[in-house]
């Protein structure tokens, strides 16, 4: 069997107006897809967004979380607000916690029950935290990206990137 390569999200210029970012049409200094994953698998404390589900009013803590087959996987109590958040509303935003070398993720959370993409995570979290987010009894949410923003603060606006998934 053959494995395919998965498709690479199309990566672009944010619209940003105000910021002299201009579309990069032969794809000179955007950021590539690899350097997301970099960022990502580097850090340790992500913030996550949410929205609270009653009021609309965001909601925004640190957590930790791992970078596996391209989304973004964590744990948070289901009482906690961002577990409340979560279950009126799944739309999401995470961004590392890098302000020289931003990555930020906008998606959905969903809950993972599929028993072999939690091994993957616990793995990825056995190896990053010293722990396994599945002894604590709580929800492991995975996101998705639908689009992800990349930023170096040196190069800013020519490495601007937007990717659409």
């Amino acid at each position: 069997m053959v494995k395919r390569a998965k498709p690479q999200p199309k990566a672009s210029r944010p619209f940003a107006p105000g910021y002299g970012i201009v579309g990069a049409k032969d794809g000179k200094g955007l950021l590539s897809w690899t350097w997301v994953a970099k960022k990502m698998n580097g850090c340790r404390t992500f913030w996550l967004a949410t929205i609270h589900a009653q009021q609309g009013t965001p909601h925004v803590m640190p957590v930790w979380g791992v970078w596996v087959d391209d989304a973004f996987f964590f744990s948070t109590g289901r009482k906690s607000r961002k577990g409340q958040n979560l279950a009126g509303n799944p739309a999401c935003t995470i961004a590392n916690d890098d302000v020289d070398q931003a990555v930020i993720l906008e998606g959905s959370a969903t809950q993972i029950e599929d028993a072999s993409t939690l091994g993957r995570v616990a793995r990825a979290y056995e190896k990053k935290y010293k722990m396994d987010p599945r002894s604590m009894g709580e929800p492991i949410f995975g996101v998705r990206p639908s689009k992800v923003f990349g930023f170096i603060e040196k190069s800013f606006p020519k490495s601007a990137t937007r990717w659409t998934l």
